[in-house]
C-alpha cells in the first residue's frame, strides 16, 4: 500500500535540501528525487531521450548513445523557446515516473523532493504539504560561490531564475531554517520525522502540528 501522506521537499540552491534529504532516508523515509527521476526518464531506450533527440538533434547524445547535459544546456541556454519545449518534454515523464516510485514506496510517510516545487503552480495536487529549507539568501549567495567557484552576480543569476524566498515561504506549511551547523539541520529533520509520523495516523494529512 503506497504511503498517504505525501510530503513535498523544496528549497533553493544552496539551502541544504541534500542534507535533509539524506537524513530523512538514514531515518527510514522514502525520498522519492525529483533529480533521479530525471535521469531516469532520458536513459538509453527511453521515450523521454528519444523525444528530446527528436527536438534537439543527435549533437545531444556522447559517443555512448547518453544524454550529453552539457551539450543540452549549452542547446537552451538564454533560449527561453527551447527550455519551454523541453520542460513540455520532461516534466509530464519525471512526474509519471515519481508517481510510480511513491506508488512502489513502503512505509506512514514520504518525501518527495522537488527543487521547482513551488514553480510548477501545482504543489497541492501533488503533496499534502509542502516543506520548504530556508536560508537567508546572503549566506545562501555564500554558499553557491563556495561549492561553484563563481562570482557573487553568477550566484544572484542563478537565485534570480527560482521562485523568490518570500514566494517559497508563502507555500510552506513547515520551515526548516538552515541557518546553523549541519548536525543542527539533522537534528531539526528528526523532530519533524516524529511528528509526521504522528499525522501519518490520523485522517487529515493538512492538519496542523503540534
Amino acid at each position: 500500500m503506497a504511503p498517504r501522506l505525501r510530503i513535498g521537499l523544496t528549497g533553493g540552491i544552496a539551502s541544504g535540501k541534500s542534507t535533509v534529504t539524506q537524513r530523512f532516508a538514514e531515518l527510514g523515509v522514502p525520498v522519492i528525487d525529483a533529480d533521479v527521476a530525471s535521469r531516469s526518464v532520458v536513459e538509453p531506450g527511453k521515450p523521454g531521450l528519444a523525444q528530446v533527440v527528436q527536438r534537439f538533434g543527435p549533437e545531444v547524445l556522447d559517443a555512448l548513445g547518453h544524454l550529453d547535459r552539457r551539450a543540452l544546456r549549452a542547446r537552451i541556454f538564454n533560449d527561453s523557446d527551447s527550455r519551454r519545449a523541453l520542460d513540455a518534454i520532461l516534466h509530464p515523464l519525471i512526474r509519471a515516473e515519481m508517481e510510480l516510485m511513491a506508488a512502489a514506496a513502503q512505509g506512514p510517510y514520504v518525501v518527495m523532493a522537488i527543487p521547482l516545487l513551488v514553480e510548477s503552480g501545482n504543489a497541492r495536487a501533488r503533496v499534502d504539504r509542502v516543506l520548504v529549507v530556508d536560508v537567508d539568501e546572503t549566506l545562501q549567495i555564500q554558499r553557491v560561490q563556495a561549492r561553484d567557484g563563481g562570482s557573487p552576480d553568477e550566484a544572484r543569476a542563478i537565485l534570480g531564475s527560482q521562485a523568490s524566498r518570500s514566494a517559497r515561504l508563502a507555500e510552506a506549511d513547515d520551515v526548516l531554517l538552515n541557518t546553523g551547523s549541519v548536525a543542527d539541520l539533522r537534528q531539526a529533520v528528526d523532530h519533524l520525522h516524529e511528528q509526521y509520523l504522528q499525522l501519518a495516523k490520523s485522517s487529515a494529512p493538512r492538519g496542523d502540528l503540534t
